[in-house]
């Protein structure tokens, strides 16, 4: 028997699960389908695991310091059994939480695949999801009145190269590795690969990464990723840029071979860094006239697509493919279904982060890219190792760099490569939001002593008027 909704969302990681959580508020007769677990890749196989290993790492790094601190550890040891049983409780804990939001919420969710069907019995128009069930039962018909696309995204594979899970593997199966390996290769430089990288450096293995460009991190400012090679390095991460890499080249056996210009590289293991693909394919869309570009689905400032009762939303839309960005995207495709204003989403003023060691945040502008959108730049930065807390704290490496536009002195950029920088960059993002200069939020008074007046001493520093460097 086919069931009436409201909102139907194909997906159930962060963008769908909280798309659906407001459909809810707003009154809405919802419903979610999900080929998985609630949560999707951001819960299961993204965020969340990834950095319940990143804690992990830190931990074991600070523990073998003990001593720096006046406290002697004695048999400090990696039990990397242990690590993973505290990642899936943490992914467990969470999972139930969501399970739990789905429940108050009053939204039923299809545990199966679903796909879109074109104009049938069942509606008119295209849009009826058709549910395949995981638990082998009849097929489910959900006939809504407007659909979400939120299927994400997965790792993207090198065409010569097969994926085998056991020496050639993406972020997904080193998750669930029950035994770390003695080397790893890591192919791309980027926020996956270098989190990769800091965290199984800190767990003793020897790492190597292949960057085909000509610096880590190339979406960040050019200062953030010359400091992140200077930490990497001096970790013993080895890091070769301009790689010309053939995949169909690379040997897998005992070891896996990767042959260079003027070297080859042996290791244990080889982890793809490669980037994510948008997950489009065989959900239906052949059977409705919404338009793909590049893999990736289109669609308007609203984020309807070409068929306007059906939306998209995440990783499957390209962007910024960051879980905060699905949610708020999902939230604003949700008010338009119920005829609610909202503002638009300033993508520029989003902040992004990398959990590596150091950390890096950033918001706005590069300075690359504010001069070539003709701003008049003016920039300043500050570093930790002026700071007390930082001091304290036992990690005063790193920076802010603020940007800020000469002719208005607003602020247009953020970046920051240090302690805790992905909890500090909210209040550089608020100032972004709000239209802040630096001089009000030099005028803020921060607390002391705390990491945050690293931000308020960057923003003087714009007009030399920072105080402690």
């Amino acid at each position: 028997m086919a069931k009436e909704y409201d909102v139907v969302i194909l997906g159930g990681g962060t963008g769908g699960y909280v798309a659906a959580i407001r459909a809810s508020q707003l009154g809405l007769k919802t419903a979610i389908v999900e080929k998985n677990k609630l949560g999707g890749t951001c819960l299961h196989a993204g965020c969340i695991p990834t950095k319940a290993l990143l804690r992990s790492a830190e931990v074991y790094v600070q523990s073998k310091k003990a001593l720096d601190f006046g406290i002697e550890v004695q048999g400090v040891a990696l039990q990397f059994n242990r690590i993973q049983e505290r990642k899936e409780l943490v992914v467990n804990q969470l999972y139930k939480g969501v399970q739990h939001l789905m429940k108050k919420g009053k939204i039923d969710v299809y545990e199966g695949y679903g796909r879109i069907l074109g104009p049938s019995i069942f509606s008119p128009m295209p849009g009826t999801i058709s549910v395949e069930m995981t638990d082998g039962s009849e097929n489910e018909m959900l006939i809504p009145n407007n659909v979400i696309i939120a299927t994400g995204s997965r790792p993207r594979h090198l065409v010569g190269l097969k994926v085998d899970g056991e020496k050639v593997l993406t972020s997904d199966e080193f998750l669930t590795l029950k035994q770390l390996p003695k080397s790893v290769v890591i192919i791309g430089g980027g926020v996956i690969g270098v989190e990769w990288a800091s965290m199984l450096i800190d767990f003793d293995v020897d790492v190597t990464v292949l960057e085909v460009g000509n610096r880590l991190i190339p979406t960040e400012d050019e200062a953030i990723s010359e400091e992140m090679y200077k930490q990497l390095t001096k970790r013993g991460v080895n890091i070769h840029f301009n790689v010309q890499l053939d995949p169909s080249a690379i040997q897998v056996n005992e070891q896996v071979s990767i042959p260079l210009e003027d070297t080859t590289i042996e290791a244990q293991a080889l982890l793809l860094s490669v980037g994510r693909v948008a997950n489009t394919e065989n959900i239906g869309i052949e059977n409705t006239e919404i338009q793909v570009d590049n893999g990736s689905i289109v669609v308007n400032d609203n984020f309807q697509t070409k068929e306007s009762h059906i939306y998209a939303i995440g990783d499957c839309i390209g962007g910024m493919q960051l879980a905060h960005v699905a949610s708020h995207e999902g939230i604003r495709a949700v008010e338009h279904i119920a005829g609610e204003q909202s503002m638009p989403i300033d993508y520029a003023n989003i902040a992004r982060g990398v959990y590596s060691s150091p950390e890096v945040a950033s918001v706005g502008l590069t300075e690359a890219q504010a001069r070539q959108k003709g701003f008049k730049v003016k920039t300043a930065t500050f570093p930790f190792k002026a700071i007390g807390k930082a001091i304290v704290y036992g990690e005063s490496e790193g920076f802010v760099k603020i940007i800020a536009d000469d002719l208005s002195n607003d602020l247009v950029g953020a970046h920051l490569i240090g302690p805790h920088a992905t909890d500090l960059i909210s209040e550089a993002a608020l100032g972004l939001f709000l239209n802040a200069s630096p001089w009000e939020v030099g005028q803020m008074v921060h607390l002391h002593p705390s990491l945050s007046e690293v931000i308020g001493e960057a923003a003087l520093a714009i007009e030399g008027k920072a105080i402690h460097f």
